[in-house]
């Protein structure tokens, strides 16, 4: 499909549906739709947090933000010798910021910007799209952030689109289409506000709230 027949509100409906675009190659104009087979997602009571994340994330050092340079972490995610975010998707996820529904997590050492994760939100859910770390630890501790903000503003659906054994390390698992479509349903279906409250901002608690639910 090409970037003239794709907009905003087609690619909203698109993940509404399950499904979702991705490029060949960030020099490739051309998208095309995935719907897995076997679909990943990571429940967001069961984040495994290691004791080094943990203690890392207990030092206090970082701090975390939402929705803050949106461009420069979706850039982060794109930043690797193969991605499928091409200025298409890079420009649609704009827009879509610009509209309310897609989000940034970012991790912050200081001015430094170490890890990041953007994403799209529709109603419970939550579809992650990609991540990134420029530090050790910077996109597990973004997961971390996001998870524990994702519970607590009534989010129920965090989709992976594929299981990877980075995220299935963090405990993200893999199910069915059919059971994926199942509670993207539930999900769709029940009201969640990403800026019902202020984004946690202390390392320690959110350790704390995830150690005590996983």
């Amino acid at each position: 499909m090409s970037d003239r027949r794709l907009t905003p509100e087609l690619l909203l409906g698109a993940y509404a549906s399950g499904i979702f675009p991705m490029a060949e190659t960030r020099d490739d104009p051309e998208v095309y739709w995935v719907d897995p087979q076997y679909r990943g997602i990571l429940p967001l009571d069961g984040l495994h947090l290691s004791r080094s994340l943990a203690r890392r994330m207990r030092q206090g050092e970082v701090t975390a933000t939402l929705d803050v340079a949106f461009d420069e972490i979706v850039d982060g995610c794109a930043a690797r010798d193969e991605t499928w975010i091409n200025d298409t998707i890079r420009d649609l996820m704009s827009q879509l910021y610009v509209a309310g529904y897609a989000h940034a997590f970012g991790v912050w050492r200081g001015n430094s910007l170490i890890g990041g994760m953007y994403g799209l939100t529709i109603g419970g859910a939550f579809f992650g799209e990609s991540m990134f770390s420029a530090a050790t630890d910077g996109s597990k501790m973004t997961l971390a952030f996001a998870v524990d903000h994702l519970r607590r503003t009534g989010f129920t659906l965090f989709d992976t689109q594929f299981l990877t054994p980075h995220l299935a390390s963090l405990g993200a698992v893999e199910i069915p289409r059919a059971a994926y479509h199942k509670r993207l349903a539930e999900a769709l279906s029940r009201p969640a506000d990403i800026h019902a409250i202020p984004l946690e901002t202390d390392p320690q608690a959110v350790v704390q709230r995830i150690t005590q639910t996983s």
